[in-house]
């Protein structure tokens, strides 16, 4: 079964700590290493760390690339500066989400400026395709797949900042939320961003695929006194549902524009042109047709995705796109799409759980915040 699978630079690792391991996105990937709970818990209160290596990872080079990546994304990328990060999305002509990035403006030590784009794994062949053709207009520009012969490690939880300190040649604490650096680990390059998708603070690293296992071994060690621990995917959304983010093929999709999606924040509408603007400005214009929200079911009995979001007289109003339980808050949550009249927090409505219908509150997102120190 895993023949065809691509391999992470950890897998190795994975293998040797007897991970649960399972095909992801094409890739071959540890789910768990023990209980899915615990490695959630140990990031809610110490460190965790996750091999996010099955992520794109594409960069770009030359005169013009802000210019190709502005015109691509919902988000302003002219402007950038070095260092910065920013969140956005690249749409169809019609508003619908191809794919939820971080895109990242760089610069090395010896002065090479380029942007850095994070895509979801299930995309990155979709998205490689979509752009290849807009480079035409941008001659001078080079795009380069930096997958393969990159690995990506997160380093997440209230500890993270601290142990990570310990192992960089920049100040880490100093490293502000949505800010990236190129830096060194133990003489190799590196590349260090105060980001994530758990929400708790810490960062995420680039290392060339060969420095990988050392840098992760690093970061285990640097972190046993504060109990870090590695973690699967499936914590990895557990902590990422609770925290309100959306997932590709979830909460986000090409039948879903961002401003549904309540992803308003990270689109420049206004005097800028970018593929799918028109249309997104047209849905601001006549307003959602349907919205995202928190939903918390009674009981014990989680839902799941594509469970009927019914009201008092079981008409269908939606549709649940996430759901499972809150290992911090001990009890069910989900996310889905209702209609605009549903979408006040505080309204009943009921869920089709297979056959069992199961009344949920409306609520805010995100579930869990943590106290931010930093």
């Amino acid at each position: 079964m895993t023949a065809s699978l691509a391999a992470t630079p950890l897998l190795p690792w994975h293998r040797s700590a007897e991970a649960t391991l399972v095909p992801f996105a094409g890739y071959e990937m540890p789910i768990q290493y023990g209980s899915i709970v615990q490695e959630h818990q140990a990031c809610r209160r110490s460190a965790a760390v996750f091999d996010v290596s099955h992520m794109g990872r594409l960069r770009f080079d030359g005169e013009g690339s802000a210019q190709l990546l502005d015109h691509l994304l919902s988000r302003r990328v002219i402007g950038m500066k070095p260092g910065q990060v920013r969140y956005g999305l690249i749409c169809n002509a019609d508003g619908g989400v191809l794919d939820d990035v971080l895109v990242s403006r760089l610069e090395t030590p010896s002065g090479t400026d380029y942007h850095l784009m994070v895509v979801n794994a299930s995309n990155r062949e979709k998205i490689l395709k979509w752009i290849q053709p807009h480079l035409a207009d941008f001659p001078k520009v080079t795009m380069s797949d930096r997958t393969e012969v990159t690995a990506m490690i997160a380093v997440q939880g209230p500890e993270a900042i601290g142990i990570c300190s310990r192992l960089f040649s920049v100040d880490i604490a100093g490293l502000r939320y949505f800010r990236g650096v190129v830096t060194e680990q133990f003489s190799k390059p590196v590349i260090v961003s105060r980001t994530g998708y758990t929400g708790e603070d810490g960062i995420e690293i680039i290392v060339r695929a060969e420095d990988a296992l050392r840098v992760w071994e690093n970061l285990m060690l640097a972190g046993r006194d504060q109990g870090i621990t590695a973690a699967g995917l499936g914590a990895r959304d557990t902590l990422r549902m609770e925290a309100g983010m959306p997932l590709y093929g979830h909460e986000l999709s090409e039948q879903i524009n961002p401003l549904e999606a309540g992803l308003g924040f990270a689109c420049d509408l206004d005097d800028r042109s970018f593929v799918g603007d028109d249309a997104l400005r047209a849905a601001r214009q006549r307003g959602a047709t349907r919205a995202r929200v928190g939903l918390v079911p009674e009981g014990r009995r989680p839902v799941r995705e594509a469970c009927a979001i019914l009201d008092a007289e079981g008409q269908t109003i939606g549709q649940v796109t996430s759901g499972g339980p809150s290992p911090t808050l001990g009890h069910p949550i989900a996310m889905g799409y209702v209609q605009p009249a549903a979408a006040e927090v505080g309204t009943t409505v009921r869920i089709d759980n297979r056959g069992r219908v199961q009344e949920a509150r409306v609520t805010a997102l995100p579930f869990y915040k943590r106290s931010r120190t930093a």
